[in-house]
């Protein structure tokens, strides 16, 4: 597929803006994904604390999407504070680091974008080239906003990859919502290459499962894609063996929020499944993640599964579907194991197996 990343970012032109900067008065704009399909709302943050709430309360979601906004998050630290040296600055990112990085535990997309800025704010200061708090803020607004500028072009390259394995006519089964809204972009990791074979005028479908109990494919993914009149099936979550095992998905593509060093994906709960089903029934199943989602120190068994209040599940957008008091278990993520898994896609390359030599080549840390 002979196209540069140049000419995909002028053919690309994002309908949906998740999350804006406003720099005349220093505050973070988000759309509340929480209130999607029905209302069209946004909110607008000042502090840490709110950013971690929006990101708790999922007003905002998807792992490449918390990241930028806790990058602008650790920005509002030193515009809600006002540090007036930068050794109270450097306290202040500290203490807003561990605020956010408490908002959603398992998206490791959080911690590496609060690091990052943390870590960048220490060696600015350490090697002179902030020289004081003004000066700090400033470097931390463009950091910010070339994390979001980084995010978009790794979702183009990753979609130019994605996009070169797809035919015309082909649908894809993907699962929750890796798409603009996740990534905060427009345009998205698993769906990525969806968009961009759209843009490149390939006729490409997509199936997507209602993803209980958030209903992120039902109320998101199918409201991004109708939205840019990409052709969108929506079934339940129930139904995603029999799709694949009559031959109506050629490809499964899905997003992450961390990757491991061996090839374990740690991704919206039901993608084991898909995974499972699309393994037994010889189809593709590819893993869409920028480089920063990888974790390449944790161990399987080390990571945290984030667990939601029960009343997720015992209803459906506060109407009550289950007895008040049955017992919930409302895991957020499961794991994929790598044996299942054909390739990862990133900015940086295509991973095949074997995952646990070969993610390192192409991580590159």
């Amino acid at each position: 597929m002979k196209v540069s990343l140049q000419e995909l970012r002028e053919l690309f032109k994002p309908k949906l803006r998740p999350i804006q900067w406003e720099d005349s008065n220093n505050t973070l704009v988000l759309l509340d994904q929480s209130a999607l399909p029905f209302q069209t709302t946004y909110v607008t943050l000042k502090d840490p604390e709110e950013v971690a709430s929006a990101i708790k309360s999922m007003k905002v979601r998807g792992a490449p999407a918390i990241g930028i906004t806790a990058a602008y998050g650790m920005v509002l630290a030193l515009t809600s504070r006002n540090p007036n040296t930068l050794e109270e600055a450097l306290r202040v990112l500290s203490n807003a680091k561990q605020v956010l990085d408490r908002a959603r535990p398992t998206a490791v997309n959080l911690s590496w974008a609060t690091s990052h800025m943390l870590n960048l704010s220490k060696e600015a200061i350490q090697d002179g080239k902030v020289r004081n708090v003004s000066e700090l803020l400033v470097a931390l607004k463009d950091e910010a906003g070339r994390i979001f500028q980084d995010e978009l072009d790794a979702e183009l390259q990753m979609g130019l990859y994605g996009a070169e394995r797809l035919n015309d006519g082909d649908t894809v089964l993907t699962q929750c919502n890796a798409g603009g809204l996740a990534t905060g972009t427009g345009l998205g990791t698993a769906l990525a290459p969806v968009r961009v074979a759209h843009a490149l005028g390939m006729k490409v479908s997509v199936i997507a499962p209602e993803t209980r109990p958030w209903l992120q494919g039902s109320r998101l993914t199918v409201y991004e894609l109708m939205a840019d009149n990409i052709p969108v099936t929506l079934v339940t979550d129930t139904a995603v063996g029999l799709v694949m095992y009559r031959g109506m998905v050629q490809h499964v593509m899905v997003g992450a929020d961390r990757i491991l060093s061996d090839g374990h994906v740690f991704n919206k709960i039901g993608t084991f499944k898909e995974a499972v089903i699309a393994h037994e029934l010889g189809i593709p199943f590819y893993v869409l993640a920028p480089v920063s989602t990888f974790d390449l120190k944790s161990r399987v068994e080390e990571v945290e599964i984030e667990e939601r209040d029960p009343n997720e599940v015992r209803t459906v957008r506060g109407v009550p579907i289950a007895p008040e008091r049955v017992k919930v278990y409302n895991p957020v993520f499961d794991v994929t194991p790598p044996r299942y898994i054909t390739a990862i896609i990133t900015e940086k390359g295509v991973i095949h197996p074997p995952f646990d030599k070969n993610v390192r080549k192409v991580v590159g840390r």
